[in-house]
């Protein structure tokens, strides 16, 4: 059998559990979410990177739906469009029950997948999305959250992302008990996007395993959003999983340089640098056809995930592809029913089939386990927290 039917036979068996794609929000910016408009239950090619029959093919047995909201939308603001994003989810899960099926802990995933669906649950992408809330972090949680990553690309007042100036070192005091509040509600701390200081604070916080939920190895790559390696071989002791991502610009070195010109390209036009629109995608072609675009493969992402796996360890790494949250994909990962082409390639590589079968499914579904674990236990001793920024940060 040759590599990439074995790869088929073993996604059948442990399917992909993907940390995030950002189709809730391809969805708002395409169609202000009319979902007849755009049916993912049929082939979506020329629009989207994902639809259940690429998913199906791709070999996904569960998906973190990313219910990220760009932080240029703030306070109250940001967490109505949060609550409509988890709304379009939702949407989702009731208009394909024979092939979505909502999944809150990891006996739910394991409960859709023994019944051939994909397990669906939710992330939100970004502290901002909460305002400076626990009771508003409690209520995403109430409503189906499973992760929050504590940034995106700009700084919360309480925690500094990767790719913004320093703010307050890391986590402030609010910070971490964000980390304590999530801890005790049993939803993963994700540190995708967050500051090094941030990374190494919450994870000396946290009683639960982190995540990062799309995020690669920075000693391959050199670029911010990436996860060192200090802070990888800190996994091992907390039982935490970094699951690589798919993005060009943070797995290529190469495509580091291309992609800030290709993106102040867009700022120049007066369009945002994480824009997919078909106006965005345009000036994307006209740029890349002046200037060639590095492009990144499936040997690129194995790599990052060689180098994670000798760091951290089988048991800390994952997948997060990141998809429809990038203007570019890998070649042979272009879309989601790519992943056959990655495990192919990490078979020919000499990983196992019981290192595969954890890298797609069995770490994802036990580190959330473990936190629901942690959660439990942190609720027999305690009750929520009604701390506030002001009281802690002054």
């Amino acid at each position: 059998m040759d590599h990439l039917a074995r790869a088929r036979t073993l996604l059948a068996q442990h399917p992909v559990v993907d940390g995030h794609n950002d189709l809730p929000w391809a969805l708002r910016k395409q169609v202000r979410y009319d979902l007849a408009r755009r049916d993912v239950g049929q082939d979506q090619t020329g629009h989207l990177h994902t639809d259940i029959p690429r998913l199906r093919a791709g070999g996904v047995g569960a998906q973190f739906w990313s219910v990220y909201v760009r932080t240029d939308l703030a306070g109250d603001e940001a967490v109505s469009a949060t609550l409509e994003q988890i709304d379009c989810v939702d949407q989702l899960i009731a208009r394909y029950p024979g092939d979505l099926a909502a999944a809150l802990t990891a006996d739910g995933m394991e409960k859709a997948r023994a019944a051939g669906r994909i397990a669906s649950l939710k992330g939100a992408e970004g502290g901002h999305s909460i305002n400076n809330s626990l009771a508003t972090l409690r209520a995403l949680y109430a409503l189906g959250v499973r992760y929050m990553t504590l940034t995106h690309n700009d700084n919360t007042a309480w925690a500094d992302s990767a790719t913004d100036a320093p703010g307050v070192g890391g986590l402030s005091p609010f910070g971490h008990e964000v980390v304590r509040e999530m801890n005790r509600l049993g939803m993963l701390v994700d540190l995708s996007h967050v500051a090094a200081t941030t990374m190494r604070d919450a994870v000396s916080t946290s009683t639960a395993p982190v995540i990062f939920s799309h995020s690669s190895a920075r000693a391959v790559c050199d670029h911010p959003r990436n996860v060192p390696d200090d802070v990888l071989a800190l996994l091992p002791s907390n039982g935490g999983v970094a699951m690589v991502t798919f993005v060009p610009k943070f797995i290529l070195p190469a495509a580091v340089e291309w992609t800030a010109a290709a993106d102040e390209n867009l700022r120049v036009h007066g369009l945002h640098a994480l824009d997919t629109s078909p106006e965005a995608m345009a000036l994307h072609a006209a740029f890349e056809a002046a200037h060639p675009r590095p492009v990144a493969t499936v040997v690129t992402v194995a790599d990052h995930l060689d180098h994670m796996r000798a760091v951290a360890g089988i048991d800390h790494v994952g997948i997060g592809g990141d998809y429809d949250g990038t203007a570019f994909t890998p070649s042979g990962l272009d879309d989601v029913s790519g992943y056959p082409n990655l495990i192919a390639e990490l078979l020919s590589r000499g990983w196992s089939e019981g290192d595969v079968a954890k890298l797609t499914w069995g770490n994802a579904v036990r580190v959330l386990r473990d936190a629901e674990a942690v959660g439990r236990e942190e609720r027999s001793r305690r009750g929520p927290s009604n701390a506030t920024r002001e009281s802690l940060d002054g």
